[in-house]
């Protein structure tokens, strides 16, 4: 009965129902609701390589990628090995396990900032618990972070978000109190200008700059190298420099982005990859930050599930493949590849007003001839466009994110095929744009 609850696609259209009718909007999270591109999503019956299925039987180019969690393409026979032998022994234990002192250890070396590592369930605690840290370390209280970036839906950080937030023109959230979020300051990314001044006058109260160093959850938006040094020179004041990793951390190689930017945040939170598909997330640091956490120090966190075993398995078992397969030359010419065909076929039609983002595994097309530098930029995308565009590279078979504000996510599991597929498809869809 329970594999016949689990399979079941007599009838596709009644699970649309079902989930309407006992989860909130029938999804568990906002933007897989298609709300901001109209219409209703499907329902995913499995995953394999580069594609997903639905309950219908359509078959799909996946450059959603879990948004960006799955980075090997699904079912990974090496990792679903690994993941299987980890259920048989057992999925949760209330001690510390094998698969995450390996999975710990495996980071650590991954990265010279990361002295201590603290696993939790989410990006979402990863970055609590480092903006906890960090005031805890400080003493200060305010935290700095940057227009259209996202660290979490935490009452502290959902101050002008991006992600979700954008997608429905509401950057902030209901709920939040101003006892909270008076201690955020938001400002421009990418603005190294206002970002010096306000150190320079504020320094005294603010405890962490918290940064995507790729932004993300704006659609895809590159800093300039002079942002980023005007962030970590905000050492010299004793605030901490908290980079937000979920994303990056293991894209572009195996380790961290700030390794190739030659720089070492204070704090580092990572996801995404690390977990292999499962809900795993970490903060890493320096040792003596770290040290303050429970029970080695005052500053408490704690979580039933953190670091659990057969999402360490995933997580190490993806970390390995990586470590092993180096397939970051691989990912970063098949960007090249499709976002060169891609303006191609934008420069063919003549289409001025629609730009594409990239950078190694990462993708975003923007409906504006504005330069993408911040979140002001990125909301002149027109979404109209963008509506219309999803719909028709969707019936073409390629899904991406359903959101302006979410970037696309390349796979080494694309074969030359689903490429030459790819790119067909963008330019009926970007033929059909009105």
């Amino acid at each position: 009965m329970t594999l016949e609850l689990l399979n079941d696609s007599s009838n596709p259209k009644s699970f649309i129902n079902i989930a309407d009718s006992v989860l909130v909007g029938g999804v568990n999270s906002p933007v897989r609701a298609f709300k901001s591109v109209g219409g209703k999503s499907f329902v995913v019956k499995e995953g394999k390589g580069s594609r997903i299925f639905d309950l219908e039987g359509h078959s799909y180019i996946d450059l959603v990628m879990s948004y960006g969690a799955i980075f090997l393409g699904h079912a990974n026979p090496n990792v679903s090995k690994l993941i299987n032998n980890q259920i048989g022994y057992g999925t949760s234990f209330g001690a510390t396990s094998v698969p995450e002192i390996r999975l710990a250890e495996l980071i650590a070396s991954s990265s010279k900032s990361l002295e201590k590592i603290r696993f939790v369930n989410s990006g979402t605690e990863a970055c609590m618990t480092a903006i906890r840290l960090a005031r805890a370390f400080t003493g200060k209280g305010t935290i700095l972070k940057f227009d259209g970036c996202y660290h979490g839906h935490s009452d502290s950080l959902l101050v002008s978000s991006g992600s979700g937030g954008l997608t429905y023109s509401k950057p902030t959230s209901e709920g939040l109190v101003d006892e909270i979020t008076k201690y955020t300051i938001s400002i421009p990314y990418n603005d190294p200008k206002i970002l010096k001044e306000i150190v320079e006058s504020k320094h005294s109260e603010i405890a962490a700059i918290i940064v995507e160093p790729i932004a993300c959850n704006m659609g895809l938006v590159i800093p300039s190298d002079e942002f980023i040094k005007e962030i970590v020179s905000a050492r010299k004041h004793n605030i901490l420099v908290i980079f937000d990793e979920v994303i990056t951390g293991f894209r572009f190689k195996f380790g961290l982005y700030q390794d190739i930017l030659g720089v070492s945040a204070d704090l580092t939170t990572m996801g995404k990859i690390i977990g292999g598909g499962f809900p795993l997330a970490a903060v890493g640091g320096r040792k003596e930050i770290m040290s303050l956490l429970s029970p080695e120090g005052p500053v408490y966190q704690a979580g039933t599930l953190s670091g659990n075993p057969v999402a360490s398995a995933a997580g190490l078992a993806v970390l390995l493949e990586l470590k092993n397969l180096n397939p970051y030359s691989q990912i970063n010419a098949v960007t090249q590849l499709i976002s060169k065909e891609f303006n191609q076929i934008l420069n063919k039609r003549n289409l001025k007003d629609c730009q594409i983002a990239y950078y190694p595994g990462c993708i975003t097309l923007f409906f504006t001839n504005n330069e993408i530098r911040t979140l002001n930029d990125v909301m002149t995308s027109n979404k109209e466009k963008f509506k219309s565009f999803f719909w028709a590279f969707l019936e073409s078979g390629v899904f991406i994110p359903p959101s302006q504000f979410e970037t696309w996510f390349i796979t080494p599991a694309l074969s030359d095929g689903d490429v030459n597929e790819i790119i067909k498809a963008f330019k009926k869809a970007v033929n059909l744009v009105k």
